[in-house]
């Protein structure tokens, strides 16, 4: 079933996504070579608590970190480690937080350092992905018209949309109804209304789309050993538009 939301509950979800949005800009100072992932972890778990909200992630299916820190060729839900990252590298970070009773949700892909050109042509790409799904997300339009115009940016770029982890809906709960795909033809799925939220989340890969699962149950990987590039906003669909609750100014 898709919740819809209403104007005061967006008002109160967008708190929690306002956390999420300071949190992640402010990695932008601190991502460099030589810092972990778990400092990484440790910079937003604080800036979080300090603002009375909770990071979602933590415990969440037993997964054991406040964030998701997935390196180069991890695609989503790396977790926190004390490896140091080194120059050249890139390193999605996806963050929730929970507060007043919504949850927000973010995620960006930032360079270590300086990284080659193939690798800012990735970030760039996946960035534009999501604002173009974004574009789509207006009451009248179906999920799939978001979902075909994050596929058609990626693939006109040369690289592949991942199939097997898609967005979502985002509320009450982390993860509602409707499941948001980067891939589809348009027209396709549930229409889209005046008060629906979403997590629109393109992933990203360089090589083939096709990922595995390590065994620590999480962390995924590129099967070919190509870089990933991970972005997201939770947005709101409003009458005029979208919103991006989790807008980083």
């Amino acid at each position: 079933m898709i919740i819809l939301k209403s104007p005061e509950e967006i008002k109160r979800m967008s708190r929690a996504c306002v956390i999420v949005a300071e949190a992640l800009r402010a990695l932008e100072g601190i991502v460099k070579p030589g810092i972990s992932t778990k400092e990484i972890e440790r910079f937003v778990e604080k800036m979080v608590l300090d603002r009375g909200a909770v990071p979602a992630f933590k415990g969440y299916r037993n997964y054991p970190a406040s964030v998701c820190t997935s390196v180069n060729d991890q695609v989503v839900h790396g977790i926190p480690s004390s490896v140091a990252l080194n120059e050249g590298d890139i390193v999605s970070i996806d963050l929730g937080v929970y507060l007043d009773g919504f949850y927000g949700d973010a995620a960006v892909t930032l360079p270590v350092g300086k990284v080659n050109p193939p690798a800012e042509k990735l970030i760039r790409v996946t960035k534009e992905a999501l604002a173009l799904g974004i574009e789509r997300a207006r009451p009248g339009n179906r999920v799939s018209d978001i979902s075909h115009a994050i596929q058609r940016h990626v693939e006109a770029n040369g690289f592949s949309v991942v199939r097997s982890f898609v967005g979502h809906g985002i509320g009450r709960s982390l993860h509602e109804e409707p499941q948001v795909p980067n891939f589809g033809e348009p027209g396709h799925g549930p229409r889209l209304r005046e008060g629906m939220t979403l997590a629109i989340e393109p992933m990203v890969n360089a090589g083939s789309y096709e990922v595995s699962v390590l065994d620590d149950g999480w962390t995924a990987v590129t099967v070919d050993g190509s870089l990933s590039a991970h972005y997201e906003h939770t947005v709101a669909i409003m009458g005029n538009g979208p919103r991006i609750l989790t807008k980083m100014e």
